[in-house]
C-alpha cells in the first residue's frame, strides 16, 4: 500500500526537523534529559533570579560570568588540563561557588571527553556539536572515587548541559535542573 511508506518517510522528516547536534545525540539522550534541555531557558532565567539573593561578591562574581559574550567553538582544541568549579544557582540554596578543582578534556577521535579528576563531585562524559557556539553535554554524576556509570543509567548520575566558550581560555556548561541542590549547576573552566 502507498500509505505505508508515506507515512514512514513523513515520521522520518518529522523526527529530524527539530534534531539538535549532529544527530548522534538525539539517539543517546534520554526523554528526561532532553525535556531538561527544552526547558532550558525558563530553568536558567528562574536559578539566576533566585540567585541574585545569594553573598553579595559570589553575584557579583556569576553576573560577570554569565554576561560574558560566547563565541565560537570552530577551531578551538579544548584538550588538555583546566582548572574548573562548580556554581550552584537556585533550589536549596541562593547561590554557592566552590573553589577550582582540576577537569581534564581528552579527543578519542570520537570528539571530546570530559573528566573532573578532583574534588567529591565529578563528571565524565562527551560533547556533541549543537551550532557554532553551543555544544551539547551528555555525562555522568560520580561522588568521590566512584566509577562512573554510563549515560542513561538513570536519573541521579545522568548530566545533560550546554556548553559555551566565552574567550581564548575559558568556558562553561550549564546543567538545568540537576537532580541534586540547585536548579541550575554551572561548570566554569580556565586554563
Amino acid at each position: 500500500m502507498i500509505l505505508r511508506p508515506l507515512f514512514a518517510a513523513i515520521g522520518l522528516l518529522c523526527c529530524t526537523l527539530p534534531a539538535l547536534a549532529d544527530g548522534q545525540v538525539q539517539k543517546l539522550i534520554t526523554p528526561a534529559d532532553k525535556a531538561r534541555l527544552d526547558k532550558y531557558g525558563d530553568t536558567r532565567k528562574a536559578a539566576l533570579a533566585e540567585a541574585k539573593a545569594g553573598n553579595p561578591a559570589e553575584v557579583k562574581q556569576l553576573d560577570a560570568l554569565v554576561a560574558k559574550p560566547l563565541v565560537s567553538f570552530s577551531n578551538k582544541d579544548l584538550t588538555g588540563n583546566w582548572q574548573c568549579r562548580t556554581i550552584k544557582a537556585g533550589g536549596t540554596s541562593a547561590l554557592v561557588i566552590y573553589g577550582w578543582f582540576k577537569c581534564k578534556v581528552t579527543d578519542d577521535s570520537s570528539g571530546w571527553r570530559l573528566e573532573k579528576v578532583s574534588g567529591s563531585q565529578r563528571t565524565k562524559g562527551r560533547f556533541f556539536d549543537d551550532g557554532e557556539k553551543r555544544a551539547i553535554y551528555l555525562g555522568s554524576f560520580t561522588v568521590n572515587e566512584d566509577p562512573a556509570k554510563p549515560y542513561g543509567s538513570g536519573p541521579q548520575s545522568d548530566q545533560v548541559g550546554y556548553a559555551f566558550r566565552t574567550g581564548a581560555s575559558e568556558w562553561r556548561i550549564e546543567f538545568p535542573a540537576p537532580y541534586y541542590e540547585s536548579k541550575l549547576d554551572i561548570l566554569e573552566f580556565k586554563r
